[in-house]
């Protein structure tokens, strides 16, 4: 039986399909039970159960060969570090206490890192507190996912792409499917110890990159249009996000552009998805 957390989301629900496909038993975790109805149909056991809370997680995770877990994030804290560390020892024990096999943990580019990575680093708390556990643990290190780019489609029709990422400066990318596919694929071969995955797309992107596939999605031009980076946190906050969040991603924004957030490299295994930023970004544009 594998666990799955986050079904409703991007990845998880890649993991929970990619498992069904291939006639693996699957515990899809939800914290609403209408929303698990979708996948009760399609074969799976269905479990209510909250990342924070403990006992209910425990018990969802009783029996299982392996489960995938993730540290969404909670925007409306003012705290992230320290509601990130609340919510990783609850994990923490109910791993203990569950005796589940293995961990597949969703985790970030730079989380080696303790500092200067901004919302990254809960996940480097994370994957150092599940370093510890019984259960062995396999840190999947997603890149910046292509779907990233979705909150900058607005601006499509002014025929322009709005980013504070460094013009001219490529980044690893991923699409979703590859997280989730690749998550799934570690859940199935199993674990030993802990060990750590950096997931990347099939090549780097710069924000021309992106804005050239807009081009030929769209079929008319694209251009890009870089905002300053003290121009971060008024554009977040702006968007409805409070100012701890917006500083979190102005200083993800600062170490992408400068270097600090990237691959560790040494005991992490690198592997690269398939999905091209042309077709994660035509299904942004379809929706």
């Amino acid at each position: 039986m594998y666990v799955v957390a986050g079904v409703t989301g991007n990845t998880g629900k890649v993991v929970a399909e990619t498992l069904l496909a291939q006639k693996r038993p699957v515990r899809a975790l939800v914290r609403d039970e209408a929303k698990g109805a979708a996948w009760k149909k399609r074969g799976a056991e269905v479990v209510v159960a909250d990342l924070d809370d403990e006992a209910a997680l425990g018990r969802a995770l009783a029996g299982a060969t392996g489960a995938y877990l993730l540290l969404p994030a909670q925007y409306q804290s003012t705290d992230a570090r320290a509601d990130g560390a609340k919510r990783t020892r609850a994990i923490v024990r109910a791993i203990e206490s569950s005796g589940v096999e293995h961990v597949v943990l969703l985790s970030a580019v730079g989380a080696q890192h303790a500092s200067g990575t901004g919302p990254v680093e809960p996940l480097h708390d994370a994957e150092v507190a599940l370093s510890h556990v019984k259960a062995a643990v396999t840190s999947i290190r997603g890149a910046y996912f292509m779907e990233n780019w979705g909150s900058s489609l607005f601006a499509l029709e002014k025929g322009v792409l709005p980013t504070f990422l460094a013009a001219g400066h490529a980044i690893a990318m991923v699409a979703a499917a590859d997280v989730g596919t690749i998550s799934a694929k570690a859940l199935i071969d199993g674990g030993k110890g802990y060990s750590v995955i950096e997931l990347a797309g099939p090549r780097e992107y710069t924000p021309e990159d992106v804005a050239a596939a807009l081009s030929r999605i769209t079929g008319k031009p694209v251009v890009v249009q870089q905002g300053a980076e003290d121009a971060i946190v008024p554009a977040f906050m702006a968007a409805g996000m409070n100012r701890h969040w917006a500083e979190l991603y102005q200083e993800l924004i600062h170490a992408l552009d400068n270097g600090h957030t990237a691959w560790e490299g040494g005991r992490a295994r690198f592997v690269r998805g398939t999905t091209e930023i042309d077709d994660a970004l035509s299904m942004l544009v379809n929706r």
